[in-house]
């Protein structure tokens, strides 16, 4: 999440319930080809292959490439960097192809909510999605924040306020009138940021060729002081924990599954594709940024100051005139997709509650246009109010839900590799034959189980530094796993309430209900 620096389930006629409602309005041909139908009830399944691709990559892409990216090099070296971002792109390639096999073969909006309660525990999905909703909802009161600050480099005597509530205003009207006008939003939203992306690696590529911007730079700055790693282990440890919410927002190609038109030939198609585009993305920028700009350069320090981001130095350093104001430019698109994706994922999220009886009821109902208005409104809402926590009182409200909201993605990754482990053990452990699954995760168990480990070592990591003074950070410790406790604390709480347990394997509800 990029911001500036983010009942018995088998028994349970909910369920049923809900997977009716993921589908109504859909029909299955006998070639398992999914179209529109006539019907004016339940999501509509209009988003199109370049949709998901778009939305998958571009959810990546924002922020902590643009401005955070710098940083990292400055504190672990150009080396230490892309051995970070790289462990990070194998992890989340395994969480990719994990949702991708759930997803192909049941393809619905509450994603790894709805796998956790079928395949694991029904509480588990209670506190997944609620965490994720939670998430993704503070996140809209970030970019509109962000979003002030962006806009005052061009009008810096125009009240924030104003630019905060546009940018409300207008997310909320991209998500209100179909999920293909959130599609199409996203879709040119992220083409603006991979365009960027790719005119800054061939821009790099020529100036460290010494074609463009003087003299030719080679390698020369992965050999100076203790390049190309500085500061051992722990620093590139550190860095691996903070390129984990860089990646944070492919787990959005689960979640609009449920509205593809296609999804069992669309989803492996974006997997297979957007990963290795993610990983060229990054690694190459990071690899261009690394050889062109020394990391003891104090500027790479800054993630919040759009005059010194890396690629405003690289550019300015080619020549490139106004590079501030277009990079300025690219980064309030980033800002304006992480809040129409937020807001798009945040509303999915808790419709998909509402309909398995985890949130009230009128959250689940659907317009005509199959846009679930009252999740969407609600969301809308606590957004704005948690942006409106950081004009009182110092943000000190605000900083508090931003912590909350701080450990929630990597929560979910985590609970996508454990539905997934579960899901293909319960599917072996019911004699179905995998050949059947539409897309099979490669590296099965090994794939799942290292995401797995990983998302925990970056959870109880996270704050490490805590532990390494003469005495105890409680402050920073609070404020860094805040996240673990709330999440931890909605699991167990629903699990007392409903008197919930793991779902045997051969209980585990396999089927996707399909309307014909």
């Amino acid at each position: 999440m990029n911001t500036i620096q983010k009942s018995n389930i088998v028994a349970d006629p909910a369920i049923s319930n809900q997977s009716s409602s993921v589908t109504a309005g859909t029909g299955i041909g006998k070639q398992g080809k999914i179209v529109a139908a006539k019907e004016k009830t339940g999501l509509k399944r209009n988003l199109q292959s370049r949709h998901l691709m778009m939305i998958s990559l571009g959810g990546t892409i924002g922020t902590g490439l643009f401005l955070a990216s710098g940083n990292a090099i400055h504190i672990a070296g150009p080396g230490g960097a892309l051995l970070a971002y790289g462990l990070v792109g194998i992890m989340v390639f395994f969480l990719m192809t994990s949702l991708a096999e759930m997803a192909t073969h049941m393809p619905v909006s509450g994603s790894f909510s709805t796998y956790a309660t079928k395949f694991v525990d029904p509480a588990l999905g209670f506190a997944l999605g609620w965490n994720y909703w939670f998430s993704w909802a503070v996140t809209i009161a970030a970019e509109l924040s962000a979003v002030s600050l962006v806009m005052k480099f061009w009008y810096p005597h125009v009240n924030s306020l104003v630019w905060s509530v546009a940018c409300l205003a207008i997310l909320f009207l991209l998500n209100v009138l179909s999920v293909k006008s959130f599609g199409e939003s996203e879709y040119w939203f992220a083409i603006i940021k991979v365009v960027a992306v790719i005119i800054f690696v061939i821009t790099g590529i020529l100036m460290i060729a010494g074609i463009l911007g003087g003299e030719a730079i080679g390698v020369k700055n992965f050999t100076i002081q203790d390049a190309p790693f500085n500061g051992g282990f722990l620093t590139v440890f550190g860095i691996f924990m903070a390129a984990g919410f860089s990646f944070q927002g492919t787990e959005l190609l689960g979640v609009a599954a449920g509205e593809s038109q296609n999804p069992r030939k669309t989803i492996p198609s974006a997997v297979k594709s957007v990963f290795w585009r993610i990983l060229l993305f990054y690694i190459l920028t990071i690899l261009v940024i690394g050889l062109i700009i020394p990391y003891t350069n104090p500027n790479l320090a800054a993630t919040d100051d759009v005059t010194i981001s890396p690629f405003t130095l690289v550019f300015q350093k080619a020549g490139f005139a106004f590079a501030t104001s277009v990079m300025n430019a690219i980064i309030l698109t980033s800002i304006l997709s992480a809040g129409n994706s937020g807001m798009y994922a945040a509303a999915r999220m808790l419709w998909n509650l509402a309909k398995e009886k985890k949130a009230p009821k009128f959250l689940g109902k659907i317009n005509k246009r199959g846009v679930p208005m009252n999740a969407l409104i609600i969301t809308s809402l606590v957004g704005c109010l948690a942006f409106l926590s950081s004009l009182f009182g110092d943000g000190v409200v605000y900083v508090w839900l931003l912590n909350a909201s701080g450990l929630t993605g990597f929560i979910a990754w985590a609970g996508i590799a454990i539905s997934h482990y579960r899901f293909r053990k319960a599917y072996h452990a019911q004699g179905k034959d995998l050949d059947d699954l539409v897309y099979k995760a490669k590296w099965y168990p090994f794939g799942p189980l290292f995401a797995l480990i990983l998302c925990i070592v970056i959870i109880l990591g996270q704050n490490y530094t805590a532990f390494s003074g003469d005495s105890i950070d409680w402050h920073g410790l609070l404020v860094s796993y805040i996240s673990l406790p709330i999440f931890l604390g909605c699991w167990l709480g629903y699990k007392w309430k409903c008197k919930t347990k793991i779902v045997p394997l051969k209980e585990c509800d396999l089927e996707y209900k399909k309307l014909s």
